[in-house]
């Protein structure tokens, strides 16, 4: 999630793409690479990361979800959380930190998984 001075407070910033491995990750890298020529960083072997997709997205094999999973940017990610939680949001992974900031997992009334994510305190 590089280039943080582009992030616009509860927009949709970044797209995670799920792997079932690292061998899967490599694959699926080289494959948006060579259709669309996006250029991955890397952290660790599990995660790759890019902001040349013209939203931000990786593709994750750490910790992989079953579905893409769609992150939302806050500058205030307590407020956002207390939000998810007073609309009746589920919380499926707390808050916890990351390369770059601080992310929280939750589902919506219809079943969908997003996170939300900042890189403010």
């Amino acid at each position: 999630m590089s280039d943080q001075g582009k992030h616009q407070n509860n927009k949709i910033d970044y797209i995670e793409f799920p792997a079932k491995s690292v061998a899967e990750l490599n694959a699926t890298q080289r494959f948006y690479n060579q259709i669309f020529g996006w250029e991955h960083t890397m952290y660790g072997e599990d995660y790759a990361d890019t902001a040349d997709s013209g939203v931000y997205s990786g593709i994750n094999a750490e910790n992989p979800q079953t579905a893409t999973l769609v992150v939302v940017y806050a500058l205030n990610l307590q407020d956002t959380y207390d939000r998810v939680v007073a609309a009746g949001g589920e919380i499926t992974k707390d808050i916890f930190e990351f390369p770059g900031g601080k992310r929280f997992h939750f589902e919506d009334p219809a079943g969908n998984q997003l996170a939300v994510w900042s890189d403010k305190d």
